[in-house]
């Protein structure tokens, strides 16, 4: 019992000379959004724990639009739906053109949960256009999606738990159109003949895994062959992330 207690005692003490580190480098770095209590700025650089923070928001919709509103993003909020006990969803938004963001949504009218919403506005400006002007000398001007909600279960099965998609807290985005024509799909390019292409496809996935609960892309298995999955499954204050 004595030992237990020692052991106990002696982890106590490494978290907290691990948080005292972790402290005193982002401070030195000029980094809060490295921090975990700090709060969240959509506009600031991404850091260690804003993925954390934006999976976060599913539990705080007025302080995600608020936060969307300061960060120049418009939005307009959908109605609350619910189609039976396990699908629905309660705080939606849905962009609409102007403001901060620039990139079209295809088809148009896309709904997701807010902190969705806010880890695809951080994505753009921080992952996917500069990876587009850095590769391609091009901006992105609309993102090809297969869609939001969706009541169906994992892998569209007849039991078992159920999507993401059931609550509007998922995305599945298939492809990119630059302002100079060009237009790259997760399908074709994924293991195509264009290594810039696929290169920039595994970088924004990358860059996603940053942002969101899970990320999944055609590296995960056949039934991502054609879209990167993004959502904000809420696993906990300590959950676990997805990214393949």
């Amino acid at each position: 019992m004595r030992a237990l207690r020692r052991t106990i005692a002696a982890l106590a003490i490494l978290l907290l000379l691990a948080a005292a580190a972790l402290l005193i480098w982002a401070l030195a770095r000029g980094r809060p959004q490295d921090l975990p209590w700090t709060a969240l700025d959509l506009g600031a650089p991404i850091g260690l724990s804003t993925g954390r923070k934006l999976t976060a928001l599913g539990r705080d919709a007025p302080q995600c639009r608020a936060l969307l509103t300061d960060a120049g993003v418009r939005f307009t909020t959908l109605p609350a739906r619910c189609d039976g006990a396990s699908c629905g969803y309660d705080e939606a938004v849905r962009f609409v053109a102007g403001g901060a963001r620039t990139i079209a949504f295809r088809p148009a009218g896309l709904g997701t949960s807010c902190a969705v919403a806010a880890a695809l506005a951080v994505w753009e400006w921080d992952v996917v256009q500069p990876a587009a002007r850095r590769r391609f000398g091009s901006r992105v001007v609309g993102i090809d999606h297969f869609g939001s909600y969706a009541c169906r279960r994992l892998y569209g099965r007849d039991s078992g738990n159920w999507s993401e998609h059931a609550h509007a807290n998922a995305v599945d985005i298939a492809g990119f159109r630059l302002a100079d024509g060009r237009r790259i799909t997760v399908l074709r390019d994924w293991t195509g003949d264009d290594p810039q292409r696929a290169a920039f496809l595994r970088e924004i996935r990358d860059g996603a895994c940053r942002l969101f609960a899970t990320t999944l892309s055609p590296d995960y298995n056949a039934a991502h062959r054609d879209h990167l999955h993004l959502d904000q499954a809420n696993r906990g204050a300590i959950g676990w992330r997805a990214c393949r």
